[in-house]
């Protein structure tokens, strides 16, 4: 049986998101087409709704042969059940390039619309060149205005239910939103225990953006992440007390502050701990405890990695911390 998610309400008035997502970048990118393809496949027989891709990620293809596969057998009984996010890689943050990328990842997920299209960083670089192998000299900043505008026109014509942003600050989105007919209704960014982004949550909630958290769990295991999160002894002594993985102390934490949780696991057994977040809660102590917990700066939220180690300049093309 299927478990349910509960879901939010978009201040674009469209389709309500579900709390729980399912991504699908893996490290190191990409992953096999079947293994890909059948996780997802899976995910959605357990009752995901909600998945976040991109057109850097390479699994916009395997994603959308598993909503096709899942159509077939009867899992889902139309593609309206699901919530599909993608986003607009740097390499076509430019205005005369946002349709055509929207559309290639349309023809890619074998779907007509997607329900949110994000700008993937504040952020531009060359259009020309592979997608991952970007040099410092390639790096620009975006134009937003214009950026944006073709955002907006890409949801004017019912190619996307909404629009939103991803990894951006409290300054580029106050930029944004005094050029903007059409506010984002989403940022989606590095959120966990170790960086709680309360600034940044507070910020969008009076704005009615929707906050949505990637590498809940720091991201171990990737060129970008860290091991802080999982090797915190606080989060360990509460997961211990409460009988709980240390993953899903972190998943329910986030899950509590109002945020959307992007989850990433292509294991089985962890997809089905990943949403059994849902029928018990932190106690008032253990949010607390939390709370004090010294932060530290997210692995994306300023840097790109390339074979080279991380672009020095990325810092002033973002202008501002995240």
């Amino acid at each position: 049986m299927a478990i349910a998610i509960h879901e939010v309400p978009l201040s674009s008035g469209s389709k309500a998101m579900p709390r729980i997502a399912m991504g699908t970048a893996a490290f190191p990118w990409p992953t096999t087409f079947d293994t890909t393809r059948d996780a997802i496949l899976h995910a959605i027989k357990i009752g995901y709704r909600h998945f976040d891709t991109a057109s850097v990620y390479s699994s916009e293809e395997p994603l959308g042969e598993a909503v096709a596969e899942a159509l077939r057998l009867g899992f889902i009984a139309s593609r309206d059940e699901l919530f599909i996010t993608s986003k607009l890689w740097v390499r076509d943050a430019q205005s005369h390039l946002v349709l055509p990328a929207l559309q290639k990842s349309l023809r890619s997920l074998q779907l007509e619309y997607l329900d949110l299209y994000l700008i993937h960083f504040p952020i531009c670089a060359k259009p020309e060149g592979p997608p991952l192998s970007l040099s410092e000299d390639e790096l620009m900043p975006i134009d937003i205005s214009s950026v944006w505008a073709s955002m907006e026109e890409c949801q004017r014509m019912g190619l996307t239910k909404s629009i939103g942003v991803s990894n951006f600050s409290i300054k580029k989105i106050e930029k944004l939103l005094s050029a903007a007919t059409i506010p984002p209704v989403a940022n989606q960014v590095e959120v966990n225990p170790l960086f709680q982004q309360k600034k940044l949550r507070e910020f969008c909630i009076a704005k009615g953006i929707q906050l949505c958290a990637y590498s809940p769990l720091g991201a171990r295991g990737t060129a970008w992440g860290q091991n802080w999160v999982m090797e915190c002894e606080i989060l360990q002594q509460i997961a211990k007390a409460k009988g709980k993985t240390l993953a899903q102390i972190c998943l329910r934490w986030v899950y509590e502050q109002g945020d959307c949780v992007i989850v990433k696991s292509f294991d089985e057994k962890r997809l089905i701990e990943n949403l059994d977040i849902l029928d018990w809660e932190l106690n008032e102590e253990e949010r607390e405890t939390i709370s004090r917990i010294p932060q530290r700066r997210g692995s994306q939220a300023m840097l790109f990695i390339s074979e080279n180690g991380p672009y020095k300049s990325l810092e002033e093309l973002w202008d501002d911390e995240i």
